[in-house]
C-alpha cells in the first residue's frame, strides 16, 4: 500500500505541476503572463512562472500522500495548510521573492488533497465537494496576518480565493469545466476551448487580483470584455484585448489560478476514466 501511495502522491504532482505549466503557456491571455509578453506584470516572466511551478511538485506530493484515503477533517485541514505553507516558502526562494503562485496553491492544494482521498475515483463534483469540506474546516495555527486578497474581500465584500473553495469552486463548476468540455464537443481547437475556459471565469469572477490592481470599475471593464467575446466569438480580438488590460493595470490573476485548478480536474477526470476502462478489460480478462 505504502508503494501506492508513493507512486499516486507522485502522479498526482505531476498533474498539478502540468496544470500550472498549461496555464501560464496558453496563448494570447489578456493582462497575463504567456509566450508572447508578461501582460501587466512587471516582475515575472514565463520562466519564472515555469521555475515556480516545478517548485511546487514536492508540496503537492505531499498534500497527496496525507491525504491518501482520508477523509475531510480538522486534522487533514491544519495538516495541509502547514505543507502550502513550507510550500510558499519554497516558491519565494525560487522565485527570488516574487509571488508567483499563492493563490493557486491553495486552490490546487484542496483539489489534490480532495483528488487524493477518492484514491483516483472521484468525479469532479465529488472532488470539489470535498475541497470545499476540507476548506470550510478553520485552521487554527494560520498567523492572521493582513494581505491583499484579505483587504480586498472585506472593502469589496466578494468572496475571494477562500469563499470560492470553501462553496466548492462554483466558477468552475459552473463556468469553466463545462465551457472547455462543450466547445471540445463542438469541434473547437484546444487552445481555443481553454481561452473559452479563461474568459467565462473572467466574465463572472469577483477577481481580487483585478480589485486590489484597479478596484471595481477595473473589475467592471474587464468582466464585460470577456464576455464580448464570448458572445462574439471573436478571438482576433485578444490581443488588442491583452494590451488594453496591460495599459489598465489588469491582471485575472484569481482566473488564472481557476483555470490552473479547471485544468487539474480535467486531466483527473481522463486518468480516472483510463483506469476503469483497464479495469473492465481485466475483468472482461
Amino acid at each position: 500500500m505504502s508503494n501506492e501511495m508513493y507512486i499516486f502522491s507522485s502522479n498526482t504532482a505531476e498533474i498539478a505541476v502540468n496544470s500550472l505549466i498549461e496555464e501560464v503557456e496558453l496563448t494570447p491571455k489578456p493582462g497575463l503572463v504567456d509566450q508572447e509578453n508578461t501582460g501587466a506584470h512587471h516582475d515575472l516572466t514565463i520562466d519564472l512562472m515555469r521555475r515556480s511551478a516545478n517548485s511546487l511538485k514536492e508540496t503537492f506530493e505531499e498534500i497527496a500522500f496525507k491525504s491518501y484515503g482520508q477523509t475531510p477533517s480538522q486534522l487533514i485541514r491544519e495538516s495541509i495548510a502547514e505543507v502550502g505553507r513550507r510550500g510558499e516558502a519554497h516558491m519565494f526562494k525560487a522565485t527570488g521573492g516574487v509571488n508567483t503562485h499563492k493563490g493557486a496553491i491553495w486552490a490546487l492544494g484542496l483539489l489534490v488533497s480532495a483528488y487524493s482521498m477518492g484514491k483516483g475515483t472521484y468525479t469532479v463534483d465529488k472532488i470539489v465537494s470535498a475541497a470545499g469540506e476540507i476548506a470550510r474546516f478553520p485552521d487554527r495555527f494560520c498567523k492572521d496576518t493582513s494581505t491583499n486578497g484579505k483587504r480586498v474581500i472585506e472593502k469589496y465584500s466578494v468572496a475571494g480565493a477562500r469563499g470560492e473553495a470553501q462553496q466548492g469552486f462554483p466558477h468552475i463548476i459552473n463556468y469553466s469545466f463545462p465551457i472547455l468540455n462543450q466547445m471540445r464537443m463542438d469541434g473547437v481547437e484546444e487552445e481555443e476551448a481553454q481561452i473559452y475556459s479563461l474568459l467565462s471565469l473572467i466574465a463572472h469572477l469577483d477577481d481580487t487580483c483585478i480589485l486590489h490592481r484597479g478596484g471595481s470599475d477595473a473589475l467592471m471593464f474587464a468582466k464585460e470584455c470577456a464576455k464580448k467575446v464570448l458572445i462574439g466569438g471573436q478571438f482576433s480580438c485578444l490581443r488588442k484585448l491583452d494590451e488594453e488590460f496591460t495599459k489598465r493595470n489588469i491582471s485575472p490573476g484569481g482566473s488564472a489560478d481557476l483555470l490552473a485548478s479547471t485544468f487539474f480536474l480535467d486531466k483527473t477526470q481522463t486518468l480516472t476514466k483510463l483506469n476503469k476502462n483497464e479495469k473492465k478489460i481485466e475483468y472482461t480478462h
